[in-house]
């Protein structure tokens, strides 16, 4: 049974940066599509960044691009996020995803069947 667990979340003033990581267990990562979402008070889960099976290029939201930076150590069975130049609306618990199959739509919640319990990041301004 697949099992994911997210740490690595906390506070940081804005412009800071936080990284935060996911650990898979009871399967290899490498054979998933993993992603990273993010869920804030009162909105929709939001897709923030998909790996495919640990190739080396991957997929991120508007929001996000060229501030996040998703990862994947498939010797830890490990998949993280390194998040710089972090804003207040990057407020949110985040959380992995995974999911044997390519996501038609990577920003789909229903396209993953495996969830983490997730991890708060706040950022203040």
């Amino acid at each position: 049974q697949v099992q994911l667990v997210e740490s690595g979340g906390g506070s940081v003033q804005a412009g800071g940066s936080l990284r935060v990581s996911c650990v898979m267990s009871g399967d290899t990562i490498s054979r998933y599509s993993m992603a990273w979402f993010r869920q804030a008070p009162g909105k929709e889960r939001e897709g923030v960044a998909m790996i495919y099976r640990s190739v080396d290029s991957a997929l991120y939201g508007d929001s996000v691009r060229g501030r996040f930076t998703v990862s994947q150590d498939n010797a830890k069975n490990t998949l993280d996020l390194q998040m710089t130049s972090l804003k207040p609306e990057d407020t949110a618990v985040y959380y992995c995803a995974a999911n044997r199959e390519w996501p038609a739509r990577w920003r789909d919640v229903n396209e993953y069947k495996h969830w983490g319990q997730g991890t708060q990041v706040t950022v203040s301004s």
